[in-house]
């Protein structure tokens, strides 16, 4: 993720590191340029060109990367001075490294509430784990949902949470239709099988990707079905694989979003910053939520 860093630098991009991607494949990198200041780039070799959403996936993950920087900085005493280039991403880029921006550190003075609101904002950062286990069908609470809506409104999107039993389950569908469309097209295929880790060994030998622990399919069985993608078609044991794929959706009781308001989109300059923002508003959300499943 670094080269050249600091020990300032070192220090937060050890907890940083732990940022959510598309796929877990970790794109951003760091180069400090000075003790207090770095250059930060998405790396289009870690990207998913082949998704038909891979360059906004791409400007998300940056927005998602830089509020995950300013939660660990803010922790450590300092706040985050972003100067974000907002260039056209091109997979097809000769030079690899595409350029984000630069973030500078500066220290900030806090009174003793703001920096317990800090301290638990990290704590819920680090709790954080990317799963596709069942959930429990525990409801988010009212004051959950009313500061979440309250982060949004402030980043000019609007929040939306349901628990429409028929409305959640139409979402579910969509989602499980999503990944056999993408089974169906060879090159987005190829991007899955290059991040998926069947393999506890796999995984842990290259830190990145999907593990098949996150699901619940062993990691065998889900081998041999994503390497025999023609079987998800057939009538029987097409039914089996997508009921075990179903399972990692269980007890989803709501479903929440959030989407820009229309009035406020002039405000951002190009598509591009609004996908960022995006990336950043989806940590504040998390930061919100995590705590209340603790």
């Amino acid at each position: 993720m670094f080269t050249d860093a600091g020990a300032l630098w070192l220090d937060i991009v050890e907890e940083v590191r732990w940022y959510p991607s598309p796929h877990n494949s970790q794109p951003i990198k760091l180069r400090a340029i000075s003790e207090t200041v770095a250059r930060v780039y998405y790396d289009l070799d870690l990207g998913l060109p082949a998704e038909s959403f891979g360059i906004p996936f791409g400007h998300v993950c940056a927005g998602v990367f830089l509020e995950s920087l300013s939660v660990v900085a803010a922790a450590r005493g300092y706040r985050t001075i972003e100067s974000l280039s907002h260039s056209d991403m091109d997979f097809g880029a000769v030079d690899r490294m595409h350029l984000i921006g630069t973030v500078q550190l500066e220290p900030a003075t806090a009174d003793d509430e703001t920096r317990s609101a800090d301290q638990r904002r990290l704590a819920a950062f680090r709790s954080r784990r990317t799963s596709r286990r069942p959930y429990d069908r525990r409801i988010v609470g009212d004051d959950i949902l009313t500061a979440a809506s309250s982060i949004a409104s402030r980043l000019g999107y609007e929040f939306r949470s349901t628990t429409d039993a028929r409305t959640v389950s139409s979402l579910v569908r969509i989602n499980q239709k999503t990944l056999f469309s993408d089974l169906r097209n060879d090159a987005v295929y190829a991007e899955i099988m290059q991040w998926l880790r069947f393999s506890k060994d796999e995984a842990a030998a290259k830190a990145d990707g999907l593990s098949a622990e996150t699901l619940i399919m062993p990691g065998r069985v889900l081998g041999f079905a994503m390497r025999h993608r023609g079987l998800w078609s057939f009538p029987v044991i097409g039914g089996i694989i997508r009921s075990f794929y179903l399972r990692t959706m269980q007890g989803c009781g709501s479903s929440d979003g959030w989407r820009a308001r229309s009035r406020n989109l002039p405000t951002f300059s190009k598509p591009d910053e609004r996908l960022c923002g995006s990336g950043s508003s989806f940590l504040k959300e998390a930061c919100t939520f995590i705590p209340s499943a603790l």
